[in-house]
């Protein structure tokens, strides 16, 4: 009996010492499986982060992007709205043109003084209202010869008290909107 005591107790060492040695195989594996675990969730979370990021960049991109567009819309909008009506104006330029040249005729007679004077009023008129939007003419009699505001068309020599590039002859008024040449005027320049 002390025998078969003997020979359970070293069974029961065994056995314990069995599952003992499992449990701690167990307990390696699970540990090892979850090590594994883990450094899956972490690379997961490096990926993800990953994407995040790029997200966060893309995000911030577009939105940078559609402030530049809004910033060069207002601008452009502003531009349209400093120059409206250049091409009207540009039109109607001609006709100031053809009233000024009907100015110069020399009349003698009622009739022709009178239409002279309406002339002149309708010029009048007409230059009244481009001014009233930023068109203005621009000064190039006895002014120097400026090639962004005035076309040379012809050079003469220096006379007199004239001074070398200096406008001493206007062909055809040129014209500007508020800073914007509409049409440059056409000069004689003294050489």
């Amino acid at each position: 009996m002390a025998e078969d005591k003997a020979a359970k107790q070293t069974g029961k060492e065994a056995k314990h010492q069995s599952k003992s040695a499992a449990s701690e195989k167990n307990d390696q594996f699970d540990a090892k499986k979850l090590q594994t675990k883990v450094t899956k969730l972490e690379s997961q979370v490096k990926d993800l982060q990953q994407q995040l990021d790029d997200k966060d960049d893309k995000y911030l991109r577009a939105e940078a992007e559609i402030q530049n567009m809004t910033t060069r819309f207002k601008k452009e909008r502003a531009q349209l709205l400093k120059y409206d009506g250049q091409d009207l104006a540009k039109s109607v330029l001609p006709v100031l043109d053809n009233l000024k040249r009907a100015l110069t005729i020399e009349v003698h007679d009622e009739n022709g003084q009178q239409l002279k004077k309406g002339i002149q009023m309708v010029h009048d008129h007409l230059i009244s209202a481009l001014k009233d939007h930023g068109i203005t003419e621009i000064e190039a009699d006895g002014k120097p010869f400026d090639p962004t505001l005035h076309q040379a068309v012809q050079t003469v020599p220096v006379e007199g008290d004239q001074k070398a590039e200096t406008v001493v002859k206007v062909l055809q008024a040129g014209y500007q909107l508020k800073d914007r040449v509409l049409r440059p005027a056409m000069v004689v320049v003294a050489q």
